[in-house]
Protein backbone atom coordinates (compact mmCIF):
# COMPACT_ATOMS: atom_id res chain seq x y z
CA UNK A 1 0.00 0.00 0.00
CA UNK A 2 1.31 3.46 -0.89
CA UNK A 3 0.67 6.44 1.36
CA UNK A 4 0.94 8.77 -1.63
CA UNK A 5 -1.72 6.87 -3.58
CA UNK A 6 -4.10 6.71 -0.62
CA UNK A 7 -3.68 10.44 0.15
CA UNK A 8 -4.30 11.26 -3.50
CA UNK A 9 -7.47 9.12 -3.64
CA UNK A 10 -8.84 10.64 -0.45
CA UNK A 11 -7.94 14.34 -0.88
CA UNK A 12 -6.31 15.31 -4.16
CA UNK A 13 -8.10 13.25 -6.83
CA UNK A 14 -10.76 15.16 -8.81
CA UNK A 15 -14.31 14.47 -7.61
CA UNK A 16 -16.49 12.83 -10.21
CA UNK A 17 -20.09 14.03 -10.43
CA UNK A 18 -23.29 12.13 -11.10
CA UNK A 19 -25.77 13.00 -13.85
CA UNK A 20 -27.57 15.23 -11.32
CA UNK A 21 -24.39 17.15 -10.47
CA UNK A 22 -23.91 15.53 -7.07
CA UNK A 23 -20.55 14.09 -5.89
CA UNK A 24 -20.11 10.48 -7.06
CA UNK A 25 -19.34 9.06 -3.62
CA UNK A 26 -19.58 5.44 -4.81
CA UNK A 27 -16.80 5.89 -7.35
CA UNK A 28 -14.77 7.79 -4.76
CA UNK A 29 -14.99 4.87 -2.35
CA UNK A 30 -13.94 2.36 -5.00
CA UNK A 31 -11.00 4.62 -5.98
CA UNK A 32 -9.81 4.64 -2.37
CA UNK A 33 -9.97 0.83 -2.28
CA UNK A 34 -7.80 0.69 -5.44
CA UNK A 35 -5.30 3.17 -3.94
CA UNK A 36 -4.78 0.87 -0.97
CA UNK A 37 -3.35 -1.72 -3.41
CA UNK A 38 -1.33 0.67 -5.62
CA UNK A 39 2.40 1.37 -5.69
CA UNK A 40 4.00 4.71 -4.95
CA UNK A 41 3.64 5.81 -8.58
CA UNK A 42 -0.04 4.76 -8.61
CA UNK A 43 0.51 1.60 -10.69
CA UNK A 44 0.18 -2.10 -9.93
CA UNK A 45 -3.27 -1.94 -8.32
CA UNK A 46 -5.01 -5.24 -9.07
CA UNK A 47 -7.46 -6.14 -6.28
CA UNK A 48 -10.23 -8.49 -7.33
CA UNK A 49 -13.82 -7.31 -7.63
CA UNK A 50 -14.62 -9.53 -4.63
CA UNK A 51 -11.92 -7.77 -2.59
CA UNK A 52 -13.39 -4.36 -3.48
CA UNK A 53 -16.87 -5.65 -2.61
CA UNK A 54 -15.58 -6.83 0.75
CA UNK A 55 -13.89 -3.49 1.42
CA UNK A 56 -16.73 -1.20 0.29
CA UNK A 57 -19.87 -3.27 0.91
CA UNK A 58 -21.15 -2.70 -2.65
CA UNK A 59 -22.52 -5.47 -4.83
CA UNK A 60 -20.61 -6.73 -7.88
CA UNK A 61 -22.50 -4.69 -10.48
CA UNK A 62 -22.12 -1.47 -8.45
CA UNK A 63 -18.33 -1.99 -8.24
CA UNK A 64 -18.06 -2.71 -11.96
CA UNK A 65 -20.08 0.40 -12.90
CA UNK A 66 -17.94 2.54 -10.57
CA UNK A 67 -14.74 1.21 -12.21
CA UNK A 68 -16.09 2.12 -15.65
CA UNK A 69 -16.93 5.67 -14.47
CA UNK A 70 -13.46 6.09 -12.97
CA UNK A 71 -11.87 4.90 -16.21
CA UNK A 72 -14.08 7.19 -18.29
CA UNK A 73 -13.14 10.11 -16.06
CA UNK A 74 -9.45 9.44 -16.59
CA UNK A 75 -8.69 8.72 -12.94
CA UNK A 76 -7.63 5.09 -13.56
CA UNK A 77 -6.20 3.27 -16.58
CA UNK A 78 -5.84 -0.42 -17.44
CA UNK A 79 -2.21 -1.52 -17.77
CA UNK A 80 -2.62 -5.32 -18.00
CA UNK A 81 -3.93 -8.41 -16.25
CA UNK A 82 -2.63 -10.88 -13.69
CA UNK A 83 -4.36 -14.03 -12.47
CA UNK A 84 -7.56 -13.00 -14.22
CA UNK A 85 -7.57 -9.59 -12.46
CA UNK A 86 -7.20 -6.22 -14.18
CA UNK A 87 -4.13 -4.17 -13.27
CA UNK A 88 -4.96 -0.47 -12.80
CA UNK A 89 -2.77 2.61 -12.70
CA UNK A 90 -4.03 5.67 -10.81
CA UNK A 91 -3.61 9.10 -12.45
CA UNK A 92 -1.76 10.74 -9.57
CA UNK A 93 -0.91 13.73 -11.73
CA UNK A 94 -4.55 14.85 -11.82
CA UNK A 95 -5.33 17.26 -9.00
CA UNK A 96 -8.58 18.49 -7.53
CA UNK A 97 -9.22 22.21 -8.16
CA UNK A 98 -8.76 24.46 -5.13
CA UNK A 99 -12.19 25.96 -5.74
CA UNK A 100 -13.78 22.75 -4.42
CA UNK A 101 -12.68 23.64 -0.89
CA UNK A 102 -13.80 27.25 -1.26
CA UNK A 103 -17.19 26.10 -2.51
CA UNK A 104 -17.61 23.82 0.51
CA UNK A 105 -16.72 26.65 2.88
CA UNK A 106 -19.24 28.93 1.14
CA UNK A 107 -21.96 26.26 1.45
CA UNK A 108 -21.14 25.80 5.13
CA UNK A 109 -21.42 29.54 5.75
CA UNK A 110 -24.74 29.65 3.90
CA UNK A 111 -26.02 26.80 6.07
CA UNK A 112 -24.98 28.63 9.25
CA UNK A 113 -26.80 31.75 8.13
CA UNK A 114 -29.92 29.74 7.28
CA UNK A 115 -29.86 28.03 10.68
CA UNK A 116 -29.52 31.38 12.45
CA UNK A 117 -32.45 32.76 10.45
CA UNK A 118 -34.60 29.75 11.32
CA UNK A 119 -33.79 30.21 14.98
CA UNK A 120 -34.63 33.93 14.80
CA UNK A 121 -38.00 33.18 13.17
CA UNK A 122 -38.74 30.52 15.79
CA UNK A 123 -38.11 33.03 18.58
CA UNK A 124 -40.26 35.61 16.83
CA UNK A 125 -43.17 33.15 16.66
CA UNK A 126 -43.02 32.62 20.42
CA UNK A 127 -43.51 36.35 21.07
CA UNK A 128 -47.19 37.28 21.40
CA UNK A 129 -48.22 40.25 19.28
CA UNK A 130 -51.86 40.73 20.07
CA UNK A 131 -54.35 43.43 20.87
CA UNK A 132 -55.11 41.58 24.11
CA UNK A 133 -51.79 42.66 25.64
CA UNK A 134 -52.57 45.35 28.24
CA UNK A 135 -50.46 48.51 28.05
CA UNK A 136 -49.89 49.92 31.50
CA UNK A 137 -49.85 53.58 30.54
CA UNK A 138 -51.44 55.77 33.18
CA UNK A 139 -54.39 56.87 30.97
CA UNK A 140 -55.33 53.26 30.20
CA UNK A 141 -55.08 51.84 33.71
CA UNK A 142 -58.07 52.43 35.97
CA UNK A 143 -56.94 53.55 39.40
CA UNK A 144 -58.76 52.75 42.60
CA UNK A 145 -61.42 50.13 43.22
CA UNK A 146 -63.63 51.08 40.29
CA UNK A 147 -66.10 48.52 38.96
CA UNK A 148 -67.06 48.60 35.27
CA UNK A 149 -70.79 48.32 34.82
CA UNK A 150 -70.82 46.38 31.48
CA UNK A 151 -68.68 43.48 32.76
CA UNK A 152 -69.32 43.84 36.53
CA UNK A 153 -65.64 42.95 37.05
CA UNK A 154 -62.93 44.78 38.92
CA UNK A 155 -60.69 46.97 36.86
CA UNK A 156 -57.71 45.76 38.87
CA UNK A 157 -57.44 42.39 37.12
CA UNK A 158 -54.16 43.63 35.61
CA UNK A 159 -52.02 42.32 38.45
CA UNK A 160 -48.57 43.66 37.71
CA UNK A 161 -49.31 47.40 37.72
CA UNK A 162 -46.96 49.50 39.80
CA UNK A 163 -48.48 52.60 41.47
CA UNK A 164 -46.03 55.45 41.85
CA UNK A 165 -47.61 56.59 45.13
CA UNK A 166 -47.10 53.36 47.04
CA UNK A 167 -44.14 51.98 45.06
CA UNK A 168 -45.49 48.46 45.26
CA UNK A 169 -47.45 46.07 43.05
CA UNK A 170 -51.22 46.15 43.20
CA UNK A 171 -51.34 42.43 43.86
CA UNK A 172 -53.38 42.89 47.02
CA UNK A 173 -56.33 43.95 44.86
CA UNK A 174 -59.04 41.37 44.19
CA UNK A 175 -58.45 39.24 41.13
CA UNK A 176 -62.04 38.14 40.63
CA UNK A 177 -65.48 39.21 41.77
CA UNK A 178 -65.46 36.54 44.52
CA UNK A 179 -64.92 38.99 47.39
CA UNK A 180 -65.27 38.07 51.09
CA UNK A 181 -68.92 37.85 52.10
CA UNK A 182 -68.54 40.01 55.22
CA UNK A 183 -66.92 43.42 54.80
CA UNK A 184 -63.82 42.70 52.74
CA UNK A 185 -60.74 44.90 53.23
CA UNK A 186 -61.39 48.38 51.91
CA UNK A 187 -59.17 51.08 53.29
CA UNK A 188 -55.40 50.50 53.48
CA UNK A 189 -55.21 52.64 56.64
CA UNK A 190 -57.93 52.16 59.29
CA UNK A 191 -58.20 52.55 63.06
CA UNK A 192 -60.76 50.13 64.48
CA UNK A 193 -62.97 50.46 67.56
CA UNK A 194 -60.34 48.95 69.82
CA UNK A 195 -57.77 51.56 68.85
CA UNK A 196 -55.75 49.16 66.66
CA UNK A 197 -54.09 50.90 63.76
CA UNK A 198 -53.60 48.62 60.75
CA UNK A 199 -53.22 48.77 57.03
CA UNK A 200 -50.79 51.68 57.01
CA UNK A 201 -49.35 50.49 53.72
CA UNK A 202 -46.02 49.52 55.29
CA UNK A 203 -45.24 45.83 55.80
CA UNK A 204 -44.95 44.54 59.35
CA UNK A 205 -41.37 44.55 60.71
CA UNK A 206 -39.24 41.53 59.98
CA UNK A 207 -37.61 39.82 62.96
CA UNK A 208 -34.59 38.86 60.86
CA UNK A 209 -33.50 42.41 60.15
CA UNK A 210 -32.96 44.13 56.79
CA UNK A 211 -32.98 41.00 54.64
CA UNK A 212 -34.66 40.88 51.19
CA UNK A 213 -38.38 41.08 51.76
CA UNK A 214 -40.77 38.32 50.74
CA UNK A 215 -43.64 38.88 48.26
CA UNK A 216 -46.12 39.21 51.12
CA UNK A 217 -44.10 42.21 52.39
CA UNK A 218 -43.57 43.68 48.93
CA UNK A 219 -47.30 43.47 48.23
CA UNK A 220 -48.06 45.39 51.43
CA UNK A 221 -50.35 42.90 53.16
CA UNK A 222 -51.75 44.23 56.47
CA UNK A 223 -54.62 43.41 58.84
CA UNK A 224 -57.35 46.02 58.32
CA UNK A 225 -60.29 46.90 60.55
CA UNK A 226 -62.88 45.25 58.22
CA UNK A 227 -60.80 42.06 58.24
CA UNK A 228 -60.62 42.16 62.05
CA UNK A 229 -64.42 42.64 62.31
CA UNK A 230 -64.99 39.78 59.87
CA UNK A 231 -62.76 37.44 61.90
CA UNK A 232 -64.45 38.42 65.18
CA UNK A 233 -67.94 37.91 63.72
CA UNK A 234 -67.16 34.69 61.85
CA UNK A 235 -64.89 32.94 64.36
CA UNK A 236 -65.56 34.25 67.88
CA UNK A 237 -62.78 33.55 70.33
CA UNK A 238 -60.02 33.46 67.69
CA UNK A 239 -57.23 36.02 68.11
CA UNK A 240 -56.93 37.87 64.73
CA UNK A 241 -53.55 39.41 65.61
CA UNK A 242 -52.04 36.05 66.57
CA UNK A 243 -53.40 34.34 63.45
CA UNK A 244 -52.17 37.21 61.24
CA UNK A 245 -48.68 36.99 62.75
CA UNK A 246 -48.58 33.24 62.04
CA UNK A 247 -49.95 33.85 58.53
CA UNK A 248 -47.26 36.43 57.68
CA UNK A 249 -44.46 34.32 59.17
CA UNK A 250 -45.60 31.27 57.18
CA UNK A 251 -45.62 33.06 53.82
CA UNK A 252 -42.38 34.84 54.53
CA UNK A 253 -40.77 31.44 54.95
CA UNK A 254 -42.69 30.02 51.99
CA UNK A 255 -41.61 32.87 49.71
CA UNK A 256 -44.57 32.37 47.40
CA UNK A 257 -47.03 34.90 46.02
CA UNK A 258 -50.81 34.61 46.15
CA UNK A 259 -53.30 36.17 43.76
CA UNK A 260 -55.23 37.78 46.64
CA UNK A 261 -53.63 38.03 50.07
CA UNK A 262 -56.90 38.96 51.89
CA UNK A 263 -58.66 35.89 50.44
CA UNK A 264 -55.70 33.73 51.44
CA UNK A 265 -55.83 35.24 54.96
CA UNK A 266 -59.53 34.40 55.25
CA UNK A 267 -58.81 30.78 54.26
CA UNK A 268 -56.06 30.68 56.90
CA UNK A 269 -58.42 31.93 59.64
CA UNK A 270 -61.17 29.45 58.68
CA UNK A 271 -58.67 26.56 58.65
CA UNK A 272 -57.34 27.58 62.07
CA UNK A 273 -60.88 27.61 63.45
CA UNK A 274 -61.56 24.19 61.94
CA UNK A 275 -58.40 22.70 63.41
CA UNK A 276 -59.15 24.20 66.82
CA UNK A 277 -62.63 22.62 66.76
CA UNK A 278 -61.16 19.25 65.77
CA UNK A 279 -58.64 19.39 68.59
CA UNK A 280 -61.42 20.19 71.06
CA UNK A 281 -63.54 17.21 69.94
CA UNK A 282 -60.55 14.84 70.11
CA UNK A 283 -59.95 15.53 73.82
CA UNK A 284 -61.36 12.69 75.97
CA UNK A 285 -61.96 13.36 79.69
CA UNK A 286 -60.48 10.53 81.77
CA UNK A 287 -61.84 9.62 85.24
CA UNK A 288 -59.70 10.79 88.16
CA UNK A 289 -57.10 8.26 89.16
CA UNK A 290 -55.23 8.49 92.44
CA UNK A 291 -51.51 8.49 92.24
CA UNK A 292 -49.34 5.69 93.59
CA UNK A 293 -48.11 7.91 96.40
CA UNK A 294 -51.65 8.68 97.57
CA UNK A 295 -52.48 4.97 97.62
CA UNK A 296 -49.43 4.14 99.72
CA UNK A 297 -50.16 6.94 102.20
CA UNK A 298 -53.76 5.79 102.65
CA UNK A 299 -52.61 2.18 103.15
CA UNK A 300 -50.08 3.29 105.78
CA UNK A 301 -52.69 5.29 107.65
CA UNK A 302 -55.11 2.33 107.62
CA UNK A 303 -52.38 -0.02 108.88
CA UNK A 304 -51.52 2.42 111.68
CA UNK A 305 -55.14 2.58 112.75
CA UNK A 306 -55.38 -1.21 112.83
CA UNK A 307 -52.25 -1.49 114.96
CA UNK A 308 -53.54 1.19 117.35
CA UNK A 309 -56.89 -0.62 117.68
CA UNK A 310 -55.11 -3.92 118.39
CA UNK A 311 -52.93 -2.27 121.06
CA UNK A 312 -55.96 -0.70 122.75
CA UNK A 313 -57.76 -4.05 122.81
CA UNK A 314 -54.75 -5.76 124.39
CA UNK A 315 -54.48 -3.09 127.12
CA UNK A 316 -58.13 -3.55 128.04
CA UNK A 317 -57.65 -7.32 128.38
CA UNK A 318 -54.70 -6.91 130.75
CA UNK A 319 -56.63 -4.54 132.96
Amino acid sequence: MSTEAVTWAMDDAPMLLTDKGKPDTTSRHVLQALAEHAHKDGGGAHPSVVRIQYRTGYDRRTVQRALRRLEAGGLIQKTGETGGRTIWKLALHLKRPATDWADLERLEEDERRAAAERQRRSRAKRVTHSASVTVTDSPSVTDGDVTHSPSVSHALEQRDVTHSASARHALNAALTTNQPSVEPPENPSVVDEGGHTSGSGDPSPRPDGPLPMAPIDLDGFTLTAPMRRWATATVPGLDPDHETAQFVAHFRADGGRRRSWPDEWQKWVLRSAKWAAQRATNVVALPPRPSTTDTRVQAAIAAGRRLQAAADAQNQETQ
